[in-house]
């Protein structure tokens, strides 16, 4: 087994050729290139993200979306654990938002993602709010949500983190 050390991979903006090999993992992962988040469902075909590889290899992604006077972070995946890749992500993506006069980042995950919810809030976002029963609400838009997630945990509820910048 190769051990990858975090040097060794880069962080590009996505552009459609990067695209092309981010959403079969995407449709993988989530089932859909839709995401149902907070009661409406968007396209990931069109969100504008960054990218984490080593040579032609997807390391991790993320997604965001400008709203509300926010950035909101609509999805991460770290296709490659422990390295780093998310936490260099999310530093990416502040950077942005601050250039853009964006003063916060949201983000949010369901109840039984525990292992989000400690990444979040070990790297200083703060619970804004929970949804009770809003993955009810996810799968009448996307049917393909599952009614149990990690851990044989229930998925009924939606987090939502904040960070200020």
């Amino acid at each position: 087994m190769t051990i990858i050390q975090p040097q060794n991979y880069e962080i590009r903006q996505i552009d459609a050729a990067l695209r092309e090999k981010i959403q079969p993992i995407i449709i993988q992962s989530w089932g859909a290139p839709y995401l149902a988040i907070n009661r409406k469902l968007w396209d990931s075909r069109t969100m504008p993200g960054y990218a984490a590889f080593c040579g032609d290899e997807v390391f991790g992604y993320l997604l965001y979306e400008f709203h509300g006077g926010e950035c909101e972070i609509m999805l991460l995946e770290s296709v490659a654990q422990n390295i780093g890749v998310a936490s260099a992500l999310i530093e990416q993506v502040k950077r942005i938002a601050k250039s853009s006069g964006v003063s916060k980042v949201i983000v949010q995950t369901s109840n039984d993602n525990t292992h989000a919810i400690r990444f979040y809030q070990k790297r200083g976002f703060t619970i804004r709010e929970i949804r009770l029963n809003a993955m009810d609400a996810a799968r009448q838009l996307k049917p393909q949500i599952p009614l149990t997630g990690n851990d044989g945990i229930p998925m009924r509820d939606e987090i939502e983190f904040e960070m200020e910048l």
